[in-house]
């Protein structure tokens, strides 16, 4: 009786109202064992574990780019500056720096690692020749090999064998699908745009040097005929004074200069004239004679050569 009771006390509501009593559970009826309902349960599908990028520990050290090299170079001060920061906010620090930076000081970086990239290019040329690569490359499409057939067989797809061609795995060490990598991308895109940029600007200052040369091969072919008709007159002039020398030689052979007693010779004349000159200018009161023969002598002279 008293059982009865409670039990009806337990099934009131909170507001009263009788509730049906629940049936009690008898031990032949027991609860359903989960390990019978294995049978309905879904069958559970494995997902593909990402494989890593074979890495062969023989190949050349990969050339870093302009972006990895500022990150090398300035990630320790960053980080000694900013204790508290994590790894991702000190890499958007940088990328933010990297960004900032002067054109000068980037092209530093820039530049070592064009030349990285050369000498990456010269080892891995000539590693692929070697017995390691050869034989890095055959465990590679083994194991692919391998691990296509094991795929298969789980599938239960009949297995079809077929070469796979030599693959080249390179040795790149940021992990893909992380910030670092995203940025890594971001700032490769961003120097490509920037060598794009300065490849567009060393093209049209080409075109102007171009325009440059092609004026000064112009002025330097004009000057060119000008010194060849520089060197014409010059001849001609020589010429003409040779003319002139010989005039006055024969013109002035019979008169001496007074006090110097000195007659016109073809390689005195010059210092000849001078004199003459001299002379005519000092004693041009006292020597009338001298004065009325330069007179009459260069009267009959004819220059014209």
């Amino acid at each position: 009786m008293e059982n009865n009771e409670n039990q009806e006390v337990a099934n009131l509501s909170s507001d009263g109202v009788k509730q049906p009593a629940k049936p009690s559970t008898s031990n032949d009826e027991k609860a359903p064992d989960s390990s019978d309902n294995t049978t309905q349960q879904k069958p559970k599908v494995s997902k593909a574990k990402k494989r890593k990028k074979p890495k062969d520990s023989t190949a050349p050290r990969h050339p870093l780019t302009g972006y990895v090299r500022y990150l090398n170079d300035r990630r320790e001060a960053v980080r000694a500056a900013n204790p508290n920061l994590s790894f991702a906010e000190i890499t958007k620090m940088l990328a933010n720096e990297w960004t900032n930076l002067p054109v000068d000081k980037k092209q530093q970086y820039l530049d070592a690692a064009e030349q990285d990239r050369e000498r990456y290019t010269r080892e891995y040329n000539a590693y692929k020749q070697t017995e390691a690569y050869k034989l890095f490359t055959q465990q590679q499409n083994e194991k692919k090999l391998k691990e296509s057939k094991e795929e298969l067989k789980q599938t239960g797809q009949p297995v079809v064998t077929k070469e796979i061609p030599d693959m080249d795995f390179g040795n790149f060490d940021i992990p893909i699908f992380t910030e670092e990598f995203l940025d890594h991308n971001k700032m490769r895109d961003s120097e490509l745009r920037q060598l794009r940029k300065s490849n567009t600007d060393y093209e049209q200052q080409n075109a102007i040097l171009q325009k440059h040369i092609e004026n000064m091969k112009d002025a330097i072919a004009k000057l060119e005929t000008e010194i060849l008709q520089q060197e014409k007159n010059n001849a001609s002039l020589q010429k003409h004074l040779e003319h002139l020398r010989s005039t006055l030689t024969n013109g002035f052979s019979g008169v001496k200069l007074p006090g110097i007693k000195e007659v016109a010779t073809q390689q005195n004349i010059d210092s000849y004239m001078t004199n003459l000159h001299s002379v005519l200018l000092e004693n041009s009161s006292h020597d009338a004679n001298l004065l009325q023969t330069v007179r009459n002598i260069v009267g009959r002279l004819e220059f014209n050569g």
